[in-house]
């Protein structure tokens, strides 16, 4: 029986080399959290239904964490099926990587790409320092992207307590013996350092500045970062395809209120070619292999309307349209606000699922 990394199924996926791909979980486990384009059929089901299988296809199995799938591809190869198993099912998909570059005034910003959670995170680099944004707990990675650029990692920040996945800041500032950053108004049980009114790359003419804003609204200490003047990382203020959730502390129209005035606090004056650069990206948000994920203000004020509605419309909408939480979401937030005895990196089975943090809108 053949397999393929999760890695290797998101390389053939951007290349398009994926003719069928078949889900052979429940279709409750399906519904809660798949891959686009994925067909689903549980696997006491497929003997039953080989005929909806094109012969001439190469089908590539997936499950949960690689069981099911290696069994249905099994079972598969003996009816003459070209099939391939994808190891460690979608467990291991929560957990493939890529990454992007762009140049902003006098940094680059490296966009972090968790591609199966739709997790984004950053590393801001300019004259041979780096600030991480958001990182996970895969600390090589955010440590290799700044040694391969021959930036010494200064700071790390997060722009939220995140409820969707275990935060890697602590442990990388840790590791990295440097200042972790984090809104005051976020409820954690362990020491950081509060966050400056600029974090500074660089000296004399080749500084590179970073200026965070305080936009309480998903959380009460939310905040988004303004980098060189022209890029905005907004964390889980403003997605591309809506906002941040005002409801996971249980206080939806007081968060959601707040989270009105800390968008058009800091967005109204800016210009409509300031980039943005989020948190998260949703199923709807095209992700492409090598090119940062990103729109403009301008862009996002043309098509998504809640950002150009009057306060009493805002939050009535914003309060009352999430559903659905993060999977494990109370756990999560528990293990980041430092009040879990365990090591974080033995709770990452809390992770698996959707990031499910904003609030979707409909484009105009």
């Amino acid at each position: 029986m053949r397999t393929i990394t999760a890695a290797q199924l998101l390389e053939r996926l951007d290349r398009d080399q994926v003719t069928y791909l078949l889900d052979v979980r429940s279709p409750e486990e399906f519904e809660n959290w798949h891959i686009d384009g994925a067909v689903n059929l549980p696997l006491a089901e497929l003997p039953h239904h080989l005929n909806r299988i094109p012969r001439s296809a190469e089908v590539f199995t997936i499950c949960a964490a690689g069981a099911r799938s290696a069994s249905a591809a099994q079972l598969l190869e003996q009816r003459f099926f070209d099939a391939t198993s994808v190891e460690g099912g979608m467990a291991a998909w929560a957990n493939v990587y890529d990454e992007a570059e762009r140049s902003v005034g006098r940094a680059a910003i490296v966009q972090i790409r968790r591609r199966g959670k739709g997790c984004l995170s950053y590393v801001i680099g300019a004259a041979g320092a780096c600030v991480v944004v958001d990182p996970s707990l895969a600390l090589d990675r955010y440590q290799q992207v700044a040694a391969a650029r021959g930036w010494r990692i200064v700071s790390v920040v997060d722009t939220h307590l995140h409820a969707d996945h275990l935060s890697g800041s602590r442990l990388l500032a840790e590791a990295e013996e440097v200042p972790y950053f984090l809104g005051a108004d976020e409820p954690v049980h362990f020491a950081h350092t509060p966050m400056p009114e600029r974090i500074v790359l660089g000296s004399g003419e080749y500084v590179a500045s970073i200026k965070p804003l305080s936009s309480p609204g998903h959380t009460m200490g939310s905040t988004m970062l303004m980098v060189e003047g022209s890029a905005l990382l907004t964390g889980d203020t403003i997605f591309l395809d809506g906002v941040g959730r005002p409801d996971l502390a249980e206080r939806a129209e007081e968060f959601a209120a707040n989270l009105y005035a800390s968008i058009h606090a800091h967005t109204d004056e800016l210009a409509d070619d300031v980039a943005v650069f989020p948190a998260h990206v949703g199923s709807g948000v095209e992700v492409l292999p090598g090119v940062i994920t990103t729109e403009t203000l301008g862009a996002l004020r043309w098509r998504l309307a809640p950002l150009t509605w009057p306060k009493e419309q805002f939050i009535a909408w914003a309060a009352s349209q999430a559903k659905d939480r993060p999977p494990n979401y109370a756990q999560i937030v528990i293990a980041n606000q430092g009040d879990r005895a365990e090591a974080l990196v033995d709770l990452s089975d809390l992770e698996v699922g959707p990031n499910r943090c904003a609030v979707v809108a409909q484009p105009n």
